[in-house]
């Protein structure tokens, strides 16, 4: 079984990544930021640096995917193949981070490597407005993090709900305004009977 965990920048993906994996024994999949060796000059010169980086991207989660694939464990991964064009490579190419051209090579290469993709069994969708992403983002305190454009953040999310309310996939969207399930036991014991509840079959 493969678990998917979305959503924004500061959303909170990590965490509850790490945290189910610790509920469940899952084998958690997280992505690569603290050893990505493009993240930094990406943000201090996205322009720059998006083909670079959202290249990387791709070719790590489709690594990881294949992976996933091979193995018997239940994974939770931080972040999925299917939101990095969706989101975060069409918001550049809007924002004009991307030019076409780029576009257009990064979108051969997707399209060759989506086509051996599943999606996850249950993708689990944290949806958080701007300022709450804002605090979480200053909270955690990543340098190259802090200059972060808030309409960057407003493009990315506006994308991400039309990604969700278009999934093909099953899914359980999570308000991360909500829950505080990082500090407050009982928001993650919803959580995570709602995750039963999915898994097991009470909801579609």
């Amino acid at each position: 079984m493969y678990i998917g965990i979305s959503g924004n920048i500061g959303s909170g993906k990590t965490t509850l990544t790490r945290m189910l994996s610790e509920h469940y024994g899952w084998t958690p999949r997280y992505e690569s930021v603290t050893y990505n060796p493009y993240l930094e000059d990406y943000y201090n010169d996205i322009t720059r640096w998006s083909f670079n980086l959202e290249t990387y991207f791709l070719a790590r989660r489709f690594r990881d995917l294949m992976e996933m694939e091979a193995s018997k464990d239940i994974v939770v991964q931080d972040r999925t193949l299917f939101e990095g064009v969706n989101i975060f490579v069409a918001n550049n190419r809007d924002l004009g981070n991307l030019s076409e051209r780029d576009y257009d090579t990064y979108m051969q290469l997707y399209e060759l490597l989506v086509a051996r993709a599943r999606y996850p069994d249950l993708l689990i969708y944290l949806r958080c407005a701007v300022p709450r992403l804002v605090e979480r983002i200053r909270r955690r305190g990543r340098e190259y993090e802090q200059g972060m454009n808030l309409e960057y953040l407003s493009g990315l999310n506006e994308r991400y709900e039309k990604w969700v309310a278009e999934y093909p996939g099953r899914i359980l969207v999570i308000d991360g305004d909500r829950y505080d399930f990082e500090n407050r036991q009982e928001d993650f014991a919803a959580i995570t009977a709602l995750i039963d509840a999915r898994i097991y079959g009470l909801f579609k």
